[in-house]
């Protein structure tokens, strides 16, 4: 798991559309150098490097492999808690996250050194999380049969989401960056 460097843009124009500059680390968190860090990360992992960015903020890219969908899962969750956004909605961010990161896995890895970077950002309107992959391909809902075992995928993010969508990748990357919202209590629609 790495992270992506300072300056580069995350986020198109949308609810929390900013862009931060840096990688910042949960609350609370400690420094994860030479020891087990977040998400499940052993010494065998490359360290992510976290630097002060705006509170809420957070970046990283991993492997586009399935393996690694449970240290995903537990960064969001850790992250998340972190900023103490309200368990039905980290349940909800958790599970949209989980599956927008197995689309991007499945469906755009076709080599084994592709990456699978994934932003979270929580601003005072909103949660915005954002995957992005190397792909062109464009994602397309489908009707999944009662017997198979996917093809939900986006209907599941659309059933626990506010908003969500599809993006271009950011200038002078290949791919496409899929995102969804959920808009924070209390925040105006």
């Amino acid at each position: 798991m790495t992270t992506v460097t300072d300056g580069q843009s995350n986020a198109e124009d949308g609810p929390v559309g900013r862009t931060p500059t840096a990688v910042v680390r949960p609350p609370g968190a400690t420094d994860v150098a030479g020891a087990t860090g977040p998400a499940g990360l052993t010494a065998g992992d490359p360290v992510p490097q976290f630097r002060s960015a705006p509170p809420g903020c957070l970046r990283t890219t991993v492997p586009a492999d399935p393996s690694r969908a449970s240290a995903v899962r537990r960064l969001v969750t850790e992250h998340l808690a972190g900023l103490r956004v309200p368990d039905d909605q980290c349940d909800s961010a958790v599970l949209a996250a989980d599956e927008l990161f197995a689309n991007a896995v499945k469906h755009a890895s076709t080599d084994p050194a592709d990456t699978v970077t994934l932003t979270i950002e929580w601003s005072a309107e909103a949660l915005r999380v954002t995957v992005a992959d190397r792909s062109p391909v464009l994602p397309r809902g489908r009707t999944a049969d009662t017997d198979a075992e996917s093809g939900r995928g986006l209907s599941i993010v659309a059933a626990l989401v506010d908003d969500w969508g599809m993006a271009p990748p950011e200038p002078g990357r290949p791919g496409k960056r899929m995102w969804f919202t959920l808009r924070r209590r209390g925040a105006a629609p």
